[in-house]
């Protein structure tokens, strides 16, 4: 009797610890492309600044410097404050699309070169398939809620302020090119 008890507590232990393993094997932390779930990066402490010809304006980032991250960006969020966005932080200057697939809320899309100047405004509509592009390369990209950009008077050659944005390494793009020339990695 003794013995077949250790037995079915060994078969109990055995079995739980496939069943632990399967659900993290199946779980994932970051929400991919496919997956419903909000991903909420948490607030970085030090505000985006734009400075404008209006003066400055202030925001609160996330920032997405992942591959996992800049998949899921903003996918599935239904609303966020005025003052609030998502910083997209690239390895290197590139030729970058984004789409809307996957996001109900309507965003401006800013495109800021490696010195942290804006090179594009563009407009997202929601769960859109249709690329949005700036045309040149950028390093960065900033999501916020559509119409904040025109009622900031956030425009092409503004310059973006963050330690993000700042202190930037690795490959880019030579200092003699402004990022204007339509050349550039994939993205």
């Amino acid at each position: 009797m003794t013995h077949r008890n250790w037995l079915t507590a060994g078969a109990m232990c055995v079995l739980t610890a496939v069943i632990v393993a399967a659900g993290a094997y199946f779980y994932s932390p970051t929400p991919t492309a496919a997956d419903s779930r909000v991903m909420i990066l948490p607030v970085d402490p030090t505000p985006l600044v734009v400075a404008t010809k209006d003066g400055d304006r202030s925001f609160s980032i996330e920032i997405a410097d992942t591959d996992a991250e800049r998949e899921a960006g903003l996918m599935y969020r239904q609303d966020m404050a005025d003052d609030h966005g998502m910083l997209f932080v690239f390895d290197m200057q590139q030729q970058v699309n984004f789409w809307m697939q996957n996001t109900p809320m309507p965003l401006d899309l800013i495109f800021i070169g490696q010195d942290g100047k804006i090179r594009a405004v563009k407009h997202g509509e929601p769960q859109s398939q249709a690329l949005i592009s700036p045309g040149v390369p950028v390093r960065f990209v900033l999501e916020l809620k559509a119409g904040t950009a025109a009622r900031n008077g956030i425009d092409y050659g503004d310059l973006v302020r963050h330690p993000a944005v700042g202190t930037v390494s690795g490959p880019g793009m030579p200092p003699s090119d402004n990022g204007d020339a339509p050349n550039g990695g994939g993205g």
